[in-house]
């Protein structure tokens, strides 16, 4: 992996759209299917990598970041979806001594506290399990929900009834509305003897404990829930209509008094080298537990500070889980298989011996990509050590034989299922087929994309029907014909499985979508780079879908017109060209950048492709794409804050900014809209009314912050 020192901007953008794409990706895989494909080391340090490219190249950050994302959408369920009335967040991660450290420093730093002021922190075991939220009114249980990508989660109310852990009313003197949050798990003992039993009847063995919770708790027929033995653990709270306590600490050892359970291992500490030592004797009694954990969260104990700390876009500023290290392995590699995506990408999946790594049985390891298996140099036969954080599939950290002489893996040229080239962009590591959507791998995943949740939502059209439908030609000319299945109504009622009621349900269904939101629309197309934050940034500037393959036409052009100047950068051909990009698209969100107008270029570029789109849009008609932003003086303003702020912390300042729909701005140009200016305001506050920009003092800031509640 390239030193982050050695980066150009176009690698650094180039590798954060990977790791965004890649990051989103299991999230899914283990939010919201319970089917992880990669280690919780291996996606840690992933997010790693990516923490610390935003942090050399902050102007690079994607609309899409891993930061901003909680979790994953809720897919095709037969639970009902509920929105969380409070946003279930997700947690930081810290990995060593000196990032806990580092931690509380932060929180100094955002508090304007003194370097030696203390921080009280709770520290509790980070129980590896399936969120879960419990809403309790007038002290009875009215509602339990999962918390899918934070804001939508599943209703599993009448399954969470059978968990013996969970009252159905509260004790004591208990707040109109609290919302108790925890995790949902299984005792390992519990698990070992539910998969003896489902072994003994020739039923489905779960993984690991997690999946074995996550996969009771989702039933459809509680009756199933309540015959497995799930426990629950609170560990914070959301909605409330009263906080009766000042502290983290008081307010758990309340909800422990008002008979959910809490840790046995929740303390409060004074100081970073407690709750390290705290840290260390969780560690050593981990193997005892009764239940897996995978890590330690620490949390700020005092209420009022994490109101003023707030959130960033996924997480608390107050919070978060130190992990523990990885465990490892010894295995041979017994064959390498390559697995092709939506987007054409071809992933190298390494087959195992089966070995037990931490009491987990895993017989397969994912190898990311031809540059992988260069690096590690593996070849099947070849021993290698493993290694896994969480039960799941494990990270190849290291091959034991390759110095042994034998040939070298030869990585494929072609797709595996069409026989198209697969090829490489310049300055990526990915190979992809250039197949498109006459490749069958692709063909498939890109219209069960299409139709996802995230994208079109056609509630009926799932995968055994998109199947069914592409082996009998109904879908090959893409997307579009989705639309015209109607013209096959006789065909598909002769169908086994097909009733006159599942047929006009699934047609109405895709004609309710024929005016869809365009940015669904956008993201379901499943073009390059654009995920759906960067779906909703790109039409917030451009406005009209339809107008897109006209930029891009405008992007291209510019490209082949302005090519990199001799002598001139990386850094500054990448800035021109992402300030061109911006203008042409008219839009201003750091996410937008070169690699997202270049797919955008490419995509459009393809006769194919503009034939696709012209086919689709012969059948949709997405209207205008529209906004909402909050109610504020300052909604969709560009701020700037300089000089010295005597109530809050530069950053507390910006966060309040970006809470009232605003961007917090560094420097101060044509486009900014408004000044905040403490004492000591010098050159930007010169530069404000030298072009005339509104300037306000820190007490008018915070009028406006009031006012906007």
């Amino acid at each position: 992996m390239t030193d982050i020192s050695d980066l150009t901007e176009a690698d650094a953008a180039n590798e954060l759209m990977r790791l965004a794409k890649a990051i989103a990706y299991h999230n899914r895989l283990y939010h919201a299917d319970d089917s992880p494909e990669i280690s919780d080391a291996d996606y840690d340090a992933l997010v790693r990598r990516n923490n610390a490219l935003e942090d050399a190249f902050p102007h690079l950050i994607r609309a899409d970041s891993p930061n901003k994302l909680v979790g994953a959408a809720v897919e095709a369920s037969p639970l009902a979806k509920v929105t969380h009335a409070q946003r279930m967040m997700s947690l930081d991660n810290a990995f060593g001594d000196e990032d806990v450290a580092e931690f509380v420093a932060r929180v100094r730093r955002f508090l304007n506290l003194s370097e030696d002021a203390a921080v009280a922190l709770t520290a509790e075991d980070k129980i590896d399990g399936l969120s879960c939220s419990l809403r309790y009114e007038q002290g009875v249980l009215v509602q339990a929900a999962t918390r899918g990508d934070g804001n939508v989660g599943e209703d599993v109310t009448p399954n969470v009834r059978t968990i013996s852990d969970v009252p159905e009313k509260l004790a004591g003197n208990v707040p109109d509305v609290f919302e108790i949050r925890g995790e949902i798990y299984m005792a390992k003992a519990d698990f070992a003897a539910l998969n003896a039993a489902q072994q003994k009847a020739e039923a489905k063995v779960f993984a690991n404990p997690r999946n074995a919770a996550a996969g009771s708790l989702r039933q459809k027929d509680a009756s199933v829930t309540a015959a497995r033995p799930l426990r629950f653990l609170a560990h914070g709270w959301g909605e409330v209509s009263e906080v009766p306590a000042a502290t983290q600490h008081g307010m758990m050892r309340l909800i422990e008094s008002w008979g959910v359970p809490v840790s046995s291992l929740l303390g409060r500490f004074d100081s970073v080298a407690d709750v390290l030592a705290h840290y260390r004797d969780i560690e050593a009694r981990r193997a005892e537990l009764p239940y897996d954990i995978d890590g330690v969260v620490y949390k700020v104990d005092r209420l009022d500070w994490q109101t003023r700390l707030g959130f960033v876009a996924k997480a608390p500023r107050w919070a978060i889980a130190h992990k523990f290290p990885a465990e490892r392995a010894q295995t041979t590699l017994e064959a390498i298989d390559i697995q092709v995506g939506r987007t054409g990408k071809l992933t190298p999946v390494g087959r195992l011996t089966p070995v037990t790594v931490g009491g987990v049985v895993v017989s397969n390891v994912t190898l990311h990509n031809r540059d992988e298996i260069g690096r590690l140099g593996v070849r099947p036969g070849d021993r290698v050590v493993v290694q896994r954080a969480g039960d799941v599939i494990p990270q190849l950290v290291a091959n034991l034989t390759r110095d042994e002489a034998r040939d070298a893996y030869v990585f494929p040229d072609h797709c595996p299922v069409c026989g198209s080239e697969a090829v490489a962009e310049e300055g990526e590591v990915d190979v992809r087929c250039t197949g498109g959507l006459i490749c069958a791998a692709q063909k498939f995943e890109r219209l069960r994309h299409f139709v996802s949740r995230g994208a079109l939502d056609i509630e009926g059209l799932g995968e055994k029907s998109i199947a069914e439908f592409l082996e009998l030609g109904w879908l090959d000319k893409g997307p579009a014909d989705i639309f015209r299945l109607h013209r096959h109504r006789d065909e598909l009622l002769a169908r086994e499985g097909w009733k006159e009621k599942s047929v006009d349900n699934l047609f109405a269904a895709i004609e309710a979508k024929r005016a869809p939101d365009a940015a669904r629309l956008l993201f379901g197309l499943g073009i390059r780079h654009i995920g759906a934050v960067t779906a909703r940034d790109l039409l917030k500037g451009v406005g009209d879908i339809t107008l897109l393959p006209a930029r891009a036409t405008e992007i291209n052009a510019y490209v082949e017109a302005n090519p990199r100047g001799e002598g001139e950068s990386d850094g500054k051909y990448v800035t021109r060209k992402m300030e061109a990009v911006k203008t042409i698209l008219d839009v201003r969100a750091d996410g937008i950048g070169p690699a997202v107008a270049e797919a955008l270029g490419d995509f459009f570029h393809e006769p194919h492709n503009r034939a696709l789109w012209d086919d689709l849009f012969s059948e949709v008609s997405p209207p205008p794409f529209v906004v909402e932003t909050r109610a504020s003086e300052v909604s969709g303003m560009t701020v700037v804050f300089t000089g010295k702020l005597e109530t809050m912390s530069r950053d507390e300042a910006k966060a309040q900014a970006e809470a009232l729909g605003a961007k917090a701005a560094g420097s101060v140009s044509a486009k900014t809209d408004l000044v905040v200016a403490g004492p000591g305001a010098g050159s930007k506050l010169k530069q404000a009314a030298a072009l005339g920009i509104r300037v306000i003092d820190e007490a008018a800031w915070a009028a406006i912050v009031v006012a906007a509640g």
